[in-house]
């Protein structure tokens, strides 16, 4: 046992003896004084017997059964030496002193039982009003508290002052750490304390006379709480070790939910800067392109005058599909665009994407071929998928030129999958140099480019893939790319197949 807790039991039963002796010492005071008072006054036998029986009562009520009968055995003595005839004898003559001695006895003895009974529930329904004040008042203290840290560095402290404890221990299982109250509890009741939390038994006596009980919240263990010495009754200690669970997940719980909406500002705050930037850069960035193309159609230009303007023109032209990424970007991540994917035909979006970035392009730019393609219904939302579609298609024509032909060539197809089940696959291929096998994983990122040499030079801004990603998971489908060096890329789209027919 360790020595401060030693000490301490020994005081506790040192003070409790103490007490014990005081109690009789003054049970044989009231005994020698009343008795002296009442042979002075020179009253009979009668008016003896009820005081003694008051003072009985009296003992009992504020000593215990114990002193009362103690006190009674002294009364019976006085009783039977100085107003039982003949007096100033303990001889007793006659049925009716003996009746009388007995009655006075058993009297005694009920009126002492019932003196203590009553003194005794007075006692729990003051400790009970007094536990009731002290859980309210441990309640009102961890309700102040809105950080899990602060509230399970606290607790022990809190516990221990209110319920006026040696020691008490702390054990979370999610941050799996102790907080204590005193710095002299054993370090080797912290593997008992985590068997206890697990929830193995009810309540447990650890090293150093330590009682502890698992905090639960629902089914779910959170921890266990310790304390030193075993003075709280069951009901209180399963209603302390309640609300620290409450306790405790509620502020886990709050932490969280701050957090969760830190974040949700933070990403509106995001979207504003971004909307606002973007905004701001669009109109400067259109009046330099007017300008710009202007100027470029004087005939009277020299050829490095119409170089720098067209380089100009070219980065301008680049700086507004930033921009215009950059808020679809923020758009699609803040969920502010909404998506309503209805039923289509898969092979029309095909088509029309298609057709849109053949509107786009020059002839000897790329080859846009539409691939075997399903007439099937899909789940899709139309705009965001033609988006998704074109970002593809627009990729294969920068990155899909081999090394040895002219132009790109670009083939688009759809089609029913049975993995996942009841899905429509939607590809986009080229036949290009490829994408190594270590970027595949990455091209999907903000601002990932294989080659940025290159994205820098074809105008590349580094987000289509993301946007087109963010885009079709948005509506319940997957984005993946297959790759071969050499040989082209594969970008493949899958997303619900519509049951209903159009």
């Amino acid at each position: 046992m360790p020595l401060p807790l030693l000490f301490s039991v020994r005081n506790m039963n040192l003070l409790s003896d103490s007490r014990r002796i005081f109690h009789w010492f003054m049970a044989t005071l009231t005994v020698v004084g009343s008795t002296i008072l009442l042979v002075s006054t020179g009253v009979n036998s009668t008016t003896a017997g009820m005081v003694f029986l008051v003072l009985v009562v009296w003992c009992a009520s504020q000593a215990g059964i114990w002193t009362s009968l103690y006190a009674a055995v002294l009364f019976a003595t006085s009783f039977d030496f100085f107003f039982l005839p003949p007096t100033h004898t303990f001889r007793i003559d006659g049925i009716q002193q003996w009746v009388a001695l007995i009655s006075f006895l058993a009297s005694c003895v009920v009126a002492g039982r019932l003196a203590e009974r009553a003194r005794r529930k007075t006692q729990e329904a003051e400790q009970r009003r007094e536990d009731v004040e002290r859980l309210y008042t441990l309640s009102q203290e961890m309700m102040l508290y809105e950080d899990a840290a602060g509230l399970m560095a606290e607790m022990p402290s809190m516990i221990h002052r209110i319920f006026a404890l040696d020691g008490v221990v702390l054990y979370s299982r999610d941050e799996d750490h102790f907080f204590s109250s005193t710095s002299d509890l054993p370090m080797s009741i912290q593997a008992s304390l985590s068997s206890v939390s697990m929830g193995l038994s009810p309540t447990q006596a650890l090293l150093g006379e330590i009682t502890a009980m698992p905090l639960v919240m629902g089914m779910r263990p959170v921890g266990a709480l310790g304390w030193r010495p075993a003075i709280l009754s069951r009901e209180i200690a399963t209603a302390v070790t309640a609300q620290a669970a409450i306790a405790m997940t509620r502020a886990v719980a709050i932490e969280a939910s701050a957090r969760l909406e830190a974040a949700r500002e933070g990403e509106r705050l995001r979207t504003a800067l971004i909307d606002s930037i973007t905004h701001e850069l669009r109109t400067p960035l259109t009046s330099i392109s007017g300008y710009v193309e202007t100027l470029l159609d004087h005939e009277a230009l020299s050829p490095v005058a119409r170089e720098f303007l067209s380089t100009i023109l070219k980065n301008a032209s680049r700086m507004n599909r930033l921009t215009e990424d950059l808020l679809t970007m923020a758009r699609v991540e803040s969920q502010e665009s909404e998506l309503h994917p209805a039923a289509a035909r898969a092979d029309q979006l095909v088509r029309d994407a298609v057709a849109a970035m053949r509107g786009m392009v020059q002839d000897e730019e790329a080859e846009l071929e539409i691939g075997a393609t399903t007439p099937v219904a899909v789940l899709a939302d139309t705009d965001s998928m033609l988006q998704v579609l074109g970002n593809l298609i627009e990729n294969g024509i920068k990155y899909g030129r081999a090394r040895s032909a002219a132009q790109s060539r670009v083939i688009v197809s759809a089609r029913e999958v049975s993995e996942p089940p009841d899905s429509v696959e939607f590809s986009v291929r080229d036949f290009g140099q490829g994408i190594a096998s270590e970027h595949l994983e990455r091209i999907f990122e903000r601002f990932y480019r294989v080659d940025k040499a290159r994205s820098r030079e074809s105008g590349g801004t580094g987000l289509g893939l993301s946007i087109a990603r963010h885009m079709v998971e948005s509506q319940g489908g997957t984005i993946r790319a297959e790759s071969e060096l050499n040989a082209g890329s594969n970008f493949l789209v899958t997303l619900p197949k519509a049951h209903t027919p159009v």
